[in-house]
């Protein structure tokens, strides 16, 4: 089986400190004088996994998990300190749904203003609005500002823009919980035509439930590590234990899959 997308000892450091907040003259005589001050924070710690065609992978962890941080690596909008990321296909990530929107403009046109931005002609989105609108559940509403609707509703647009043309790499962040019941089965319904399809789908969730129907194996994160990555209902299991406040499960994950013994890489710092 063809491998589609392969993360590989892949740490993320974030650099933080008094820079944030001060001119460049100010940044400057610090820095003569030996008094800036700037510290270093590992998101991702030296995560690893390979997705084959088909899989769909699940990503759990709390806040701070360094979940977003992974996906903004694995599609290229945020650089790896270290480590590597091979990418075998045409990869679309739906990490902030309703950013790119016009509120001022109609729900028809922000339909093709978002179709422009992901690269369609308008020729495609002439053809495909009708499928656009009618998935979206927003055709009595396609004349009206965009501002004007929830952003529920705006996210429904842009999911059902962005799974529109099948992608080899569809990587989700939270998008399935949007809009109702009906909605939310029928986006779930969406994406196991995607995974079918041989696509590699990754997804972000806090709804363990949704993890463990839909997704074929799981990474646990926490604090940046992999604690976990394999079957999918002995994970979550695990970890939904760990979030009714079992802090053993955490252990017992660590024990059962170990994590690879080479210590993460640290790449040099310039300060």
């Amino acid at each position: 089986m063809r491998s589609v997308l392969k993360v590989d000892h892949v740490t993320v450091r974030y650099k933080y400190g008094d820079f944030r907040d001060i001119g460049l003259k100010e940044w400057t005589m610090r820095k003569l004088t030996h008094r800036y001050h700037v510290e270093h924070f590992l998101a991702v710690k030296n995560v690893s996994f390979e997705l084959f065609e088909g899989d769909m992978l699940g990503i759990v962890g709390s806040n701070g998990a360094g979940k977003s941080t992974l996906l903004k690596a694995v599609t290229g909008v945020m650089v790896p300190t270290s480590g590597t990321i091979e990418r075998n296909g045409r990869i679309s990530a739906l990490l902030e749904l309703a950013s790119g929107f016009d509120g001022d403009l109609t729900v028809k046109e922000n339909a093709y203003l978002r179709g422009a931005m992901l690269g369609y002609t308008k020729k495609f989105m002439n053809e495909a609005y009708d499928q656009i609108i009618d998935f979206a559940e927003l055709k009595e509403f396609e004349e009206r500002p965009f501002k004007q609707l929830s952003s529920g509703m705006q996210s429904r647009l842009a999911f059902s823009i962005a799974s529109l043309v099948q992608p080899e790499i569809l990587i989700l962040d939270e998008v399935l919980s949007v809009g109702d019941g009906a909605f939310q089965e029928k986006s779930a319904a969406k994406m196991m035509e995607i995974i079918k399809s041989g696509a590699v789908t990754i997804l972000v969730s806090h709804s363990v439930e949704q993890v463990e129907s839909l997704c074929t194996k799981v990474l646990w994160l926490n604090h940046g590590e992999s604690i976990a990555l394999g079957d999918t209902k002995e994970i979550c299991e695990l970890y939904q234990s760990f979030l009714s406040g079992n802090m053993d499960a955490l252990q017992e994950a660590k024990e059962k899959w170990p994590r690879d013994a080479e210590l993460v890489k640290e790449a040099p710092v310039n300060g």
